[in-house]
């Protein structure tokens, strides 16, 4: 659980987002790159990854990733941990992330 921003508001909501960045990343700079976790009932977006474990997520109902907002934060301010995505999703959720990226 982080305070993710709001694309077009100056205020945050404490909400499930995926850790995007390595451990020695995260040791090294003490920030992390993150990617929104939304519920699977708002409208679909291109790259969105269903979340296939919502139990092992520690989610409490069907939710996407979604690639397509991403953000950086400082790891003191990541509120709780609440699970992990299975392999399988989180290669899905990389892959998004790369289709976004400039290259």
């Amino acid at each position: 659980m982080v305070p993710f921003p709001y694309s077009d508001q100056l205020s945050d909501k404490v909400r499930p987002a995926v850790v995007l960045s390595s451990p020695q990343h995260m040791q090294g700079t003490g920030v992390c790159y993150l990617a929104m976790v939304t519920s699977a009932a708002n409208p679909r977006w291109p790259g969105d990854v269903p979340v296939s474990n919502l139990r092992g997520a520690g989610l409490p109902a069907p939710s996407v990733v979604r690639p397509a907002k991403i953000m950086t934060l400082s790891d003191a301010r990541i509120v709780r941990r609440l699970g992990a995505l299975p392999k399988a999703d989180q290669a899905k959720v990389v892959a998004a992330v790369r289709v976004f990226l400039a290259h």
